[in-house]
């Protein structure tokens, strides 16, 4: 029997238009621009490496939400097509986009009082979205009806750990995650900080190391101490592929856990994390 709804997610979710296509779920793809030439793009417009080496060149990215327009326009064919709707959205923690996700949904849902409507706010970012979707996508395949998906992704999202790191401080200083004595220092002593993203779906610096091996390293040991055993496990890098596989290796050969996905962070999560950002997400006894 073919699936009576459908599934959406939005492009801060890191994965690739293609594997999305591959899994079922439709796409929304968020805004960002260059503030020296203010010409607006959407993520995916521009190539990972292309956008990273212009960041790395001194442009500066900067993002907003998707509005409620967006959403009226990508949900409404569904719905007249007679179809219901679950959609995964970045985290409100991050972004309002989840807001304006779900004022879009209440208004279309009095337009379509047959039709049904479920946005989760997934309190993720990245892949760590993405590994949300996919999580609920092998739910879909199980036979889970809408409600019992959406359901089964509310009571698990605070199993869903996220950890990273990144390359240089001052794209977190930009945004006001580290002040500018801490980023001028760590740049100086090379010391990267290890964050993860807390229950309420905000950035949380939980140490600070020395080197980037080191912190690859402390992912990994942060996965071997929460992990569940049946978990997929999936890193995303902001074009930084090579070190991506390093983690990968750390935690293949250190734990009795194999990495599901590597995939690329795109210019909307890209923007706030900056070039050579690595981060690390599976389910674990908590967050």
């Amino acid at each position: 029997m073919a699936c009576s709804y459908v599934m959406f997610t939005d492009s801060a979710c890191d994965i690739l238009p293609d594997k999305l296509r591959e899994w079922g779920v439709e796409l929304i793809c968020m805004p960002y621009l260059f503030t020296d030439d203010g010409v607006g793009k959407l993520d995916h417009d521009q190539d990972n490496h292309e956008f990273y080496e212009e960041m790395r060149a001194g442009r500066i990215a900067k993002t907003s939400s998707l509005n409620e327009d967006v959403y009226f326009k990508s949900f409404e064919p569904v719905l007249q097509e007679g179809k219901d709707i679950l959609y995964l959205a970045f985290s409100s923690g991050l972004s309002i986009t989840y807001e304006h996700g779900r004022n879009a949904a209440e208004e279309l849902s009095r337009r379509y009082p047959d039709r049904k409507i479920r946005v989760v706010d997934t309190l993720a970012a990245s892949a760590g979205e993405g590994l949300m979707v996919y999580l609920s996508v092998l739910n879909r395949e199980k036979g889970m009806t809408l409600d019992e998906n959406a359901d089964a992704i509310e009571a698990d999202k605070l199993h869903l750990c996220h950890w990273f790191t990144v390359e240089d401080l001052k794209y977190l200083k930009r945004g006001g995650r580290i002040s500018a004595a801490t980023a001028l220092l760590g740049t100086a002593l090379n010391v990267k900080p290890v964050l993860h993203v807390d229950d309420e779906g905000k950035l949380i610096k939980i140490t600070q190391v020395h080197g980037r091996k080191k912190s690859l390293r402390t992912m990994a040991e942060m996965l071997q101490k929460t992990i569940y055993d049946d978990t997929p496990i999936f890193i995303s890098h902001g074009d930084s592929l090579e070190d991506a596989e390093t983690l990968k290796a750390i935690i293949e050969k250190e734990t009795n856990h194999k990495v599901t996905l590597i995939t690329g962070i795109g210019s909307v999560i890209g923007a706030h994390s900056g070039p050579g950002t690595i981060a690390l997400f599976f389910r674990g006894t908590r967050r």
